[in-house]
Formats: structure tokens, C-alpha cells, sequence
């Protein structure tokens, strides 16, 4: 198995774990917040979209599909304690966006052989780790890492363990 096959069967986890989260809840349930001054599902989203865009095209510039203008900007961390369902998009646009920029990864990553998964990360993304292949891989890792919070924003909600 290569390196770029085997980064996207990690990916393969957490887009289904999301998927599935995020499956029975409405609109209003994404502005739900797992604990006092913890950003909501909504901001979460915004936030991980832009994450993946910017991550990827920092590796490989203007290789994602494009984010609407201002995307970047409304997922800040200066807009996280925003209670203002006017502030955020639908859960249909965030899958829609998260389904846009989750396949541009993947598309990207088809393309690269195992020799340039493992040449040096830019330092602005050096934060996932040392290799190219490390920034894909660290995709995986951010969205579990947020999905865990989902599920106890489920559990306030009254929702079922899924998983």
C-alpha cells in the first residue's frame, strides 16, 4: 500500500464518524456548545473547512476548490463566541463545503508518489508534522479530534451513542 493510500483510508474514518454525528442534528443543534466556553459545532465546522483548505493549498497553492470570500475570516477565533445563527451557514452548506474540500484533498493526494509525501512540510503547516505526507495525515486527526466533541453535544441533546 502506498503512503497516499494508506493517508486516505485515515481520512475514511472521520468523514464517516462526522458524517454520522452530525446526520440527525438540525441547524439549530449545530449552535449547541459542548460545555461553557467551548466553541459550538457550527464554528467548529466553519473552522475545519478553512483548516483543510488552507492546509492543503500551503502545500500545493491553488489546488483546492475555492471557499467563499470572507469564509476564512467569519471562523476566526476572534468570531468563536458568536451565539448569532445569522453568522452561520446551514448544515447543508457545511457538508456541502466540507464534501468540496474533503474530495480536493484527496484528488490532491491521488497525484503524489511516496517520495513526495516524505519531503519537508512548509514551515507555516509544520505544526502537523515534518513530511507533506503529515499535513494530509494530520486531517484525520483534526476532524476525530473536533467529532469527539460532537458526541457530547449529542449526549446534552438527548441524541443516542452512535459509536
Amino acid at each position: 500500500m502506498s503512503l497516499a493510500e494508506h493517508i486516505k483510508v485515515s481520512l475514511e474514518l472521520p468523514t464517516y464518524i462526522v458524517n454520522h454525528y452530525l446526520e440527525d442534528l438540525t441547524d439549530e443543534n449545530l449552535l449547541v456548545r459542548p460545555a461553557e466556553k467551548m466553541n459550538h459545532i457550527a464554528w467548529q465546522l466553519g473552522h475545519l473547512i478553512s483548516s483543510e483548505h488552507f492546509h492543503i493549498t500551503e502545500v500545493f497553492p491553488d489546488s483546492m476548490p475555492v471557499i467563499p470570500d470572507g469564509f476564512k475570516e467569519q471562523y476566526s477565533i476572534e468570531t468563536a463566541t458568536s451565539e448569532n445563527p445569522a453568522d452561520f451557514l446551514t448544515k447543508a452548506e457545511y457538508l456541502q463545503l466540507m464534501q468540496q474540500q474533503r474530495q480536493g484533498t484527496l484528488n490532491v493526494l491521488s497525484e503524489l508518489s511516496d517520495q513526495q509525501l516524505m519531503e519537508a512540510s512548509p514551515e507555516t503547516v509544520r505544526y502537523l508534522g515534518p513530511t507533506v505526507g503529515s499535513v494530509f495525515a494530520g486531517e484525520s486527526t483534526h476532524w476525530m479530534m473536533h467529532a469527539g466533541q460532537w458526541a457530547v453535544v449529542r449526549r446534552k441533546l438527548g441524541k443516542p451513542p452512535l459509536f
